[in-house]
């Protein structure tokens, strides 16, 4: 009977010691954190948003436990596990109602200002087209068309695409970087 309270002891310390770890930091436990509850934290936020946004705020959760001391010092003990959920669950809440925000707040131009006239709108469509016989690599034609022509926010494309939006961003990043090269080539 002693040794059982004993072993409590020695177990409560063990925990103390992983908390003030998890508190400190430590890169081992947090590594431990993350492998053991990154399918949890990603259903969490999944039940909220869609999978790009899921994905993102899932991120999000994880890079703050790394980097925020001040979010570490909260959890008190107890279940990790349903302190991150929540964690989570008002990390998707809060990042669904400010893209409901961004939405709402979004300028809609008067059909006048945004036309062209016709020769611009000729000479635009005559450069794309050259881009994409020349330089446009076939495997980025969707990002190409679904950002750059069709002009899809970054979330919106990404599930249009079926990609994570960090491969969306990648590509992007590279089409641009191939589009201003051949743009300013164009011009001298």
């Amino acid at each position: 009977m002693q040794g059982t309270g004993l072993a409590m002891t020695f177990s409560e310390r063990a925990e103390e010691l992983d908390l003030a770890a998890f508190h400190a930091g430590d890169r081992a436990v947090l590594e431990h954190c993350y492998r053991e509850h990154y399918a949890s934290v990603a259903a969490a936020a999944g039940r909220i948003l869609q999978r790009v946004d899921a994905e993102t705020v899932t991120h999000e959760v994880f890079h703050r436990l790394l980097a925020s001391a001040e979010m570490r010092a909260t959890f008190r003990g107890g279940d990790l596990g349903a302190w991150l959920a929540r964690v989570t669950t008002n990390k998707a809440i809060d990042h669904r109602r400010r893209y409901a925000r961004e939405e709402s707040l979004s300028p809609t131009l008067p059909v006048e200002a945004a036309r062209t006239d016709d020769a611009e709108r000729l000479s635009a469509r005559r450069i794309v087209e050259r881009f994409r016989a020349e330089r446009l690599p076939p495997k980025w034609e969707r990002v190409f068309q679904a950002r750059f022509l069709d002009q899809l926010g970054q979330r919106e494309a990404a599930i249009a695409l079926g990609m994570s939006r960090t491969t969306l961003m990648y590509q992007e990043h590279r089409i641009r970087a191939l589009l201003r090269k051949f743009v300013l080539e164009d011009d001298t």
